[in-house]
């Protein structure tokens, strides 16, 4: 209670604010809608919100277990040899500064166009995939200089190291990289389904893209709501495993 009392005191008081502050200035509610009818719109599209919500919920964990596989496997492989090392992460680096907006329609193309989730998946994997590539390799790269040379000394072999030093030694790092991606994976997830320009897939995205239209804005910041829902309970979990990890240490 004494973590979640202060964080639940400011979200009542800045919802407070805001809603008193709608009704004395008297804001359209198209362009600024009260808490009120943010919550009414949340109860009124519930069962429509809650299969979006699950539609893009599913997208996104494709693609953080997509890109945990690629982006992990990829960081083990290449932590065995600094060559690779230096001719992979380049490529990877220009993969995530490059715009997942870009490469949409290039996806959406490959993927085929019957086929809107299958691209969504790989653009938010491609958005998520650095993070995890970057924590599992620096944290392979982190184990202790002494122990390293404790392990020449005795002779082991590349694959006793990994799984008896330097595993160990990046899980705090594996986790914080998970951490980063899953929020990742939600963003590239309802990114990728705005430009893809599909209502196939009929995500959080989608429901946003039609409220805007029709410029019930309660709906927009409905959906908006159901977002932020979904990245906590994605930190949550990810915050859930790394004690579990912590305690199994």
């Amino acid at each position: 209670m004494t973590r979640l009392l202060p964080p639940l005191l400011l979200t009542t008081l800045l919802l407070a604010a805001w809603e008193v502050a709608c009704r004395v200035l008297h804001v359209p509610p198209y362009f600024l809608p009260p808490p009120s009818a943010v919550a009414m719109a949340l109860v009124d599209r519930a069962p429509i919100l809650a299969a979006s919500a699950a539609a893009t919920f599913w997208m996104a964990l494709q693609a953080l277990i997509v890109a945990g596989l690629l982006g992990g496997g990829l960081a083990l492989a290449v932590s065995l040899s600094r060559h690779a090392e230096r001719a992979v992460r380049p490529l990877a680096v220009a993969l995530q500064v490059t715009p997942v907006v870009a490469i949409a329609p290039l996806v959406l193309i490959w993927t085929g166009l019957d086929h809107a989730d299958r691209a969504v998946v790989a653009l938010a994997a491609a958005v998520a995939f650095f993070p995890l590539f970057s924590g599992v390799l620096t944290g392979l790269r982190s184990a202790d200089p002494d122990l390293e040379r404790l392990f020449d000394l005795y002779g082991a072999s590349p694959v006793q190291r990994l799984a008896r030093l330097r595993l160990p030694a990046a899980l705090p790092f594996v986790l914080e990289g998970l951490r980063v991606a899953a929020g990742l994976a939600v963003i590239g997830a309802v990114v990728a389904e705005f430009v893809s320009g599909s209502g196939a897939t009929q995500g959080l995205a989608w429901r946003l893209l039609e409220a805007g239209n029709r410029l019930r804005t309660a709906d927009m910041l409905a959906a908006l709501v159901c977002l932020m829902a979904m990245g906590l309970a994605l930190n949550a979990v990810v915050g859930i495993l790394e004690r579990l990890a912590r305690a199994a240490r």
